[in-house]
């Protein structure tokens, strides 16, 4: 699926669930003032995956922290829904899930992903009784009265998973969230987000620095160029779903990957020829 561009004459599809439209962000170190993202635009479709790549210092998480309302861009507008909304509307609109999972040591399973729910009035037996209702569908049953210190670093990120997809939004923020596991789990974890993400159908935005990850989890990869970010590249990503990871021999897989490292500046000149 694909968002309309910015600006598509006569688009008469629905709004995309986040718009930034000409975002600029700095910030100050020191004496200087730097900018973070330059005259960014961007859209995310509902039911949309799209992957955001860079190399380190592009602004990606400064992108993210401007979408979940934590932050207020310099310049430039930010749509939810097709509504133009300042930080403090915002906030608490969009699920955001960071590289760390963030578990609090002194709560279970169930206590750390019906923590949102809790944060947003619900009484905590009830919160509780929802997060282990869904404890199932997240591969974390029988596992609801653990504590973080006794799970895998693949199982602390699927209580994250939970506690972000019990929020109930439509737009799904994530940082980096398979970066800290080993490949193996990695792997096992894309799999399951595909599926969880097509039963739930959520707009996504997802930052990674994979770009294989990219290509198999987004509908779109938009790549940004090196500090002040913006907008290098797009590619759109058509391969077929549900995704299979047998994909990964696939020549369209392995065309859309050399793409994005075309655009990153990570191809020899050998390699593109």
């Amino acid at each position: 699926m694909r968002a309309a561009a910015i600006g598509d004459a006569g688009a008469t599809s629905a709004a995309p669930r986040l718009e930034l439209r000409g975002v600029t962000s700095t910030y100050r170190e020191g004496r200087a003032r730097l900018t973070a993202l330059s005259d960014l635009s961007l859209a995310v479709a509902d039911r949309e995956f799209v992957a955001l790549v860079g190399r380190s210092g592009s602004g990606k998480s400064t992108l993210l922290d401007i979408a979940a309302g934590l932050i207020e861009p310099d310049a430039g507008a930010v749509l939810l829904d097709g509504v133009r909304l300042p930080a403090s509307a915002r906030l608490g609109r969009s699920a955001y899930m960071r590289q760390r999972d963030l578990l609090l040591p002194w709560r279970t399973v169930v206590g750390n992903a019906g923590l949102a729910l809790e944060i947003a009035g619900l009484p905590r037996q009830e919160a509780e009784a929802r997060a282990r209702a869904r404890l199932g569908e997240f591969g974390l049953e029988g596992r609801g009265d653990a504590f973080p210190a006794q799970l895998s670093g693949g199982m602390r990120q699927r209580v994250a998973f939970l506690r972000t997809i019990l929020a109930g939004h439509p737009r799904l923020l994530l940082d980096e969230p398979f970066a800290a596991l080993d490949a193996l789990t990695r792997t096992e974890l894309h799999d399951w987000l595909l599926a969880l993400w097509e039963r739930e159908g959520q707009a996504v935005l997802l930052v990674t620095h994979d770009v294989e990850e990219a290509v198999m989890l987004a509908d779109r990869a938009v790549v940004l160029s090196a500090a002040p970010g913006r907008v290098a590249h797009v590619e759109e990503i058509d391969l077929r779903r549900p995704r299979r990871r047998s994909l990964v021999t696939d020549p369209a897989f392995v065309r859309h990957k050399a793409a994005l490292l075309d655009a990153l500046g990570l191809l020899d000149r050998e390699d593109r020829a």
